[in-house]
């Protein structure tokens, strides 16, 4: 749960004769991560491809952009099916062909289809114009020229011209005549507002020039339908069989290309990867019932959750060609070479010697990928925890917090029946109608932290910031005099605010305890108890030392007074625990923890010291969530204070506030004495007012519903992925990518 599957790295060794069986045999159990050779082993090389890939390859490309000249999409595959190799050459030339041969067509179409709106486009200024084309061109004294522009100032501009001229128009189309050549008018159009178009080289009026055009467009445009209908027809016959063929030529190619991961010499080859540790029998098994003993699978190593995530203990070997008889040329010779891993006196010299990462000898140096291991119910979390980064293998992965403190963070902040039922619906909804993964995860989290908003509401009594369920539940129903908990925005209920500071202040101090801890533990782990102390538990003295000294009597007069009196007993306490302070004992115990941590941090990383504020600044920083649980109440106070209106009673405590649900100014001012109205309210203002109103309640509680999406998130988000995420997480895990592929559109059979 807070670790990932432990995986194992395996090895499997035999002769060339029977790779392509080990191959077909592990891709189709979808388990192994293969470690790529780096070439360390002298007599050994990096594998060719198989035979058939550049075919494969080739035919994968053909099928995509065939996928791409028809539109096919996933969802328009069909049942699964057997596609054979008898069959699939035939099928794919026939479908390229026509494919081909259409979309050749509609290129045709499409082009001359621009090209006639062009001409469309070139023709309209002088339909506007309505001069005959014939007129504006073939005069060998005198000059034409058609464009869009102003009239008058095309006059003013010929005015200088030393020829007779004119000029018609037609809205903003221009035809400047000129008896003078092409040059000389052209010039004097400089200074005009006018821009030239060119005069086609065709007679006739130029209605009757655009109306054969657009009819032209017209049968263009018909036979481009025609043409768009064949293809949608012919996409809908063949895209179960281009999915199937891209899926059969994709695992083909990748079949064929496994062999650039191994280590081989002419005649053997040896493939190492990691799987999970749990299916190293089953992969033993399925290879032994697909070669028998013509292979050789051994279990390297155990991965263990440290930094490197390697076995403590291994031995070194020599790979040398003397040692391991690698290129003899014999079959067998070469596969007891490929496996031949002797184990060698501590005294030989040093390519003998155990390697830093505990001596396991393999083809390359890599981390395990990383599975992680959640219970199903917190798997969507992963999609935060993925936000930050894929946990590597040696470090815990933080999701089940995740689940357990954001939607807890999020649902405090809000803490209202009304929006958490919106939340939780939308949340559902994402569920029950996107396909994608991530979407279904970002629902899970919504409803999750919609379920928690309502869970929090009802303990406040609180639905769209009314206090309806406190004064029907809570005191209609069990008979209390209030709901449980407020979030105290009266005069009279303030001293919940100052509890929420208090509280939440120690919720950031167990979240960051918990972040430390999980640090020490993966110091101890990598480096040692002494080590782990020094890093990490110098840390964890001086933030709970400091926090203890901040809640002790000492200094008693410097602190504030809600320290003191929020967990106490009486009015001013949220929470009746009897909580006045530790001993100023206490204190001076906890200063003596801070000086113990700071010592702690100058034996060893001694730079870290300049960040020792920090045990009180991230501390204060969950303050944030007292701080919006506050703002986002009052944003739905103010909201429903316009609309229903409310009022203030005085009482031994201070002011309460309560909304005039029912009744207006009048019936209130005559029915207490001494209360006082904060405002009338739009809904006792008359029709107009109310309408008005309605429009306001409606706005104002979908801003706050969104803002509440916004910063409440925002703000959860921040302590986590900050505060908590970076006293012990890296996030920099390899991504676990097994050799195979789940077949979608393709049966075994069709293989």
């Amino acid at each position: 749960m807070l670790r990932p599957k432990r995986m194992s790295k395996v090895s499997v060794t035999g002769s060339k004769a029977v790779m392509d069986d080990v191959i077909e045999t592990v891709y189709d159990l979808h388990l192994v991560h293969f470690t790529d050779y780096d070439g360390r082993w002298p007599g050994f090389d990096n594998g060719s491809p198989m035979e058939g890939g550049d075919e494969a390859s080739e035919n994968l490309v053909t099928v995509r952009s065939l996928k791409s000249i028809l539109g096919v999409q996933p969802e328009d595959a069909g049942p699964s099916r057997i596609v054979t190799d008898d069959t699939l050459e035939t099928e794919l030339e026939e479908v390229r062909t026509e494919a081909n041969a259409l979309d050749d067509e509609r290129n045709e179409l499409e082009s001359e289809l621009r090209g006639v709106d062009e001409e469309i486009d070139a023709m309209d200024p002088f339909a506007t114009l309505g001069i005959d084309l014939d007129l504006l061109w073939g005069y060998d004294s005198l000059a034409v020229q058609v464009g869009h522009g102003d009239s008058g100032s095309v006059e003013r501009a010929l005015a200088d011209v030393d020829a007779a001229t004119g000029v018609f128009a037609e809205d903003d189309v221009v035809a400047a005549f000129a008896h003078t050549d092409e040059e000389t008018l052209q010039s004097a159009l400089v200074e005009a507002d006018f821009t030239a178009v060119e005069v086609p080289n065709e007679e006739g009026d130029p209605q009757d020039v655009l109306g054969e055009l657009e009819h032209r467009k017209q049968q263009l445009e018909s036979k481009l339908a025609t043409v768009e209908n064949q293809i949608e027809e012919l996409r809908y016959d063949v895209a179960g069989f281009l999915l199937a063929a891209e899926e059969k030529f994709s695992i083909r190619a990748q079949k064929t290309e496994a062999p650039l991961s191994f280590a081989t010499t002419e005649n053997a080859f040896v493939a190492e990867g990691w799987i999970p540790s749990e299916r190293v029998a089953d992969f033993e098994a399925a290879l032994a019932d697909a070669v028998g003993e013509h292979v050789d699978v051994e279990e390297l190593e155990v991965a263990e959750y440290d930094r490197h995530g390697h076995a403590a203990t291994t031995e070194g070997v020599d790979h040398t060609p003397e040692k391991t008889g690698a290129g003899t040329g014999g079959v067998e010779e070469e596969e007891a070479a490929a496996r031949s891993f002797e184990d060698e006196e501590e005294e030989e010299a040093e390519p003998q010697e155990a390697r830093a990462d505990g001596g396991t000898v393999t083809m390359a140096d890599d981390d395990p990928p990383v599975i992680q291991d959640n219970p199903g119910i917190t798997q969507p979390f992963e999609l935060l925890t993925k936000a930050v980064g894929r946990p590597n293998y040696s470090e815990f992965d933080p999701t089940i917090i995740l689940f357990l403190t954001f939607p807890l963070m999020f649902g405090f902040i809000i803490g209202d029946v009304g929006y958490g039922l919106i939340y939780t619906a939308i949340g559902y909804y994402m569920i029950r109608n996107y396909d994608s993964d991530a979407f279904k995860n970002f629902g899970v989290i919504t409803a999750a932290s919609g379920l928690a908003t309502t869970i929090f509401g009802v303990l406040y009594g609180e639905i769209f910031g009314l206090h309806l369920v406190a004064s029907m539940f809570w005191e209609g129903v069990v008979g209390l005099s209030h709901a449980p908990i407020e979030k105290g925005l009266s005069p009279a209920t303030s001293y919940w605010a100052e509890t929420w500071f208090v509280v939440t202040a120690l919720f950031g101090l167990f979240h960051l305890n918990t972040a430390y801890v999980l640090e020490f533990l993966e110091n101890r782990t990598l480096h040692g108890t002494k080590e782990a102390i020094i890093e990490t538990g110098s840390w964890i003295l001086a933030l709970n030392g400091l926090w203890l000294f901040i809640f002790s009597t000492l200094f008693e007069g410097a602190k504030p007074d809600l320290l003191f009196t929020v967990l106490n007993e009486g009015q001013g306490a949220g929470f009746e625990l009897g909580f006045s302070g530790f001993s100023p004992v206490v204190g001076w115990l906890g200063l003596g923890m801070v000086g113990l941590g700071m010592a702690l941090l100058a034996i060893g990383p001694v730079h870290e010291l300049i960040e020792i504020h920090v045990v009180l600044a991230h501390t204060l920083s969950y303050l944030r969530i007292a701080a919006v649980l506050l703002a986002k109440a009052g944003m739905a106070f103010a909201v429903n204070l316009l609309f229903w209106g409310a009022y203030a009673v005085p009482g031994d405590h201070g002011a309460e506030w309560h909304f005039m649900l029912s009744h207006g100014s009048e019936y209130v001012l005559s029915h207490y004495e001494s209360a006082e109205i904060l405002f009338p309210g739009m809904v006792h203002m008359g029709p107009a007012m109310a309408v008005f109103g309605v429009v306001v309640l409606i706005v104002g509680n979908l801003v706050v519903l969104i803002l509440g999406v916004t910063s409440s998130g925002i703000q959860s988000v921040r302590l986590e992925f900050f505060e908590f995420f970076e006293k012990f997480y890296e996030g920099n895990g390899t991504v676990y990518s097994p050799f195979g592929t789940e077949r979608t559109y393709t049966t075994d059979d069709g293989s």
